[in-house]
């Protein structure tokens, strides 16, 4: 008798590989689910997104925000890292002298 999982876990994983970019090894690992499965619920939720755009034309895909919000959430992670990089190389104090240097 076949597995069967709940929406929201589907949801779960869908979400993980489109938004976080885990791959269908990683969560199958972890997750005890198969690739196959994953990648069958991904095409279904592709396809489902597909539909609805195609009603409204003026929707976003849920796809592409997906992704456009992996992208966004990597581009934050850098400028955080610079950003900690950036006050490590220059003290609060120095900071403040390099600042009234430029004006």
């Amino acid at each position: 008798m076949p597995q069967v999982y709940e929406p929201e876990f589907k949801s779960k994983l869908v979400r993980l590989h489109l938004e976080e970019g885990r791959s269908y090894k990683s969560l199958t690992q972890e997750y005890g689910v198969s690739k196959s499965a994953i990648s069958k619920w991904v095409e279904l939720f592709s396809n489902e997104c597909q539909k609805k755009v195609n009603a409204d034309p003026t929707a976003l895909n849920d796809a592409d925000l997906m992704k456009e919000n992996l992208r966004l959430r990597k581009e934050l992670e850098e400028a955080r890292k610079e950003n900690l990089f950036l006050k490590k190389d220059c003290p609060p104090q120095k900071a403040w002298i390099h600042e009234r240097a430029s004006l």
